[in-house]
């Protein structure tokens, strides 16, 4: 009996660790490999894109649009950012550009 319980508690520690961020998730990160070497310009722009329930998603969160709606030419960084509630039931996607 005593070996049973260890082996529920450690089973449920295990569930527990594998399902890390999916109640809630707010990451940024950035989209670059030479960061050494990044010089972020004079603006900025951002770009977006939804998912509801697994079943709609709508937005345009690619480079081009984030360069159109801060005006920029010329692209010289980027970051992404992930906000997502259980499981993906509601997501949203921003990719954050910076240039000139």
């Amino acid at each position: 009996m005593k070996y049973a319980r260890m082996i529920v508690v450690l089973m449920v520690a295990a569930g527990l660790m594998l399902l890390s961020g999916c109640a809630y998730v707010n990451v940024k990160s950035p989209l670059d490999v030479d960061l050494d070497r990044t010089t972020l310009g004079d603006k900025t722009g951002v770009a977006e894109a939804r998912s509801v329930l697994w079943l709609f998603a709508w937005g345009d969160a690619s480079y081009a649009a984030a360069a159109a709606n801060g005006g920029i030419t010329t692209l010289r960084h980027s970051d992404q950012e992930v906000f997502n509630v259980l499981f993906g039931l509601y997501t949203r996607w921003r990719v954050v550009v910076y240039g000139d």
